[in-house]
């Protein structure tokens, strides 16, 4: 699990544009599906409005002090995997339980007020919301919670947990195709490029989201891309050097958090 520590800078004013909403071809889904390992149970998916399971419907307790809702909207979606098991049980059941162990060790061993971060996708490719009030941001498009998934990027980035451990094993179509496709409705409800789509280890001194996942990122940059309708940026094009620079000196600091849930808090 990526438990980096809550940094909270001050928020920027201005919310990012929307634009409009795109749908997801047959084609493209067929491809994404030929690209990854075949999952052993899945779902159908509509990219432009994914099915976002909420807080309430997955059993979450309520938050420990009201969620700060942040008068911007994110710059960038951060990757994560929750560093689990990669088991086989794709039910709903097992999303749920999931999201419960999640919130009961940011709560109850981190001290968080919530679950760390926005949103998590099971490997039976279900999408849950994470933190209290993510997904009704997420609809209006024009505001963000303020979260605990990455240090530095709490306040202007939106942080996707995937079940399982991707160090040597790649996600399941079925939850990739759900990863690509929540990605592409927060890009297009915050009017964020694909371009914007990092992984943990670029901020933080951590090997979050596993080896094999991160380096999927610029194909699910290019798949967010064509659910978009839209080119993504060419890296090369794309650098910023003087980021980068900043970057260096500021950022990557080391998470103090392991990656993993303890035994007993999921079966």
């Amino acid at each position: 699990m990526t438990f980096s520590a809550l940094h909270q800078p001050s928020a920027r004013a201005a919310a990012a544009p929307r634009t409009r909403r795109s749908i997801l071809t047959g084609a493209f889904a067929l491809a994404a599906g030929a690209a990854l390992p075949l999952a052993a149970a899945g779902r159908a998916y509509s990219a432009a409005a994914p099915d976002i399971i909420g807080c309430t419907a997955w059993g979450a307790r309520a938050a420990s002090e009201p969620v700060v809702v942040l008068a911007n909207g994110p710059e960038r979606i951060i990757v994560h995997h929750t560093a689990t098991a990669n088991v086989t049980d794709y039910s709903k059941q097992r999303a749920f339980a999931l999201a419960r162990a999640i919130q009961t060790y940011h709560m109850d061993a981190q001290g968080w007020i919530d679950t760390g971060q926005h949103f998590t996708v099971s490997r039976g490719a279900f999408v849950l919301e994470g933190r209290h009030s993510s997904l009704a941001e997420l609809r209006t498009g024009a505001r963000q919670v303020r979260a605990a998934h990455c240090v530095g990027q709490n306040t202007v980035s939106i942080g996707i947990e995937n079940e399982g451990t991707y160090t040597s094993q790649v996600p399941p179509a079925a939850q990739y195709a759900a990863l690509a496709d929540l990605c592409a409705h927060i890009c297009d409800q915050y009017g964020l490029p694909a371009s914007e789509i990092y992984g943990h280890r670029d901020f933080n001194a951590t090997s979050c989201p596993g080896d094999r996942l991160y380096a999927l990122l610029p194909t699910l940059r290019k798949d967010v891309a064509a659910r978009l309708g839209t080119p993504v940026a060419d890296p090369a094009e794309a650098a910023d050097p003087i980021g980068d620079l900043v970057r260096q000196a500021t950022g990557r600091p080391a998470s103090t958090y392991a990656e993993y849930l303890p035994a007993g808090l999921l079966p």
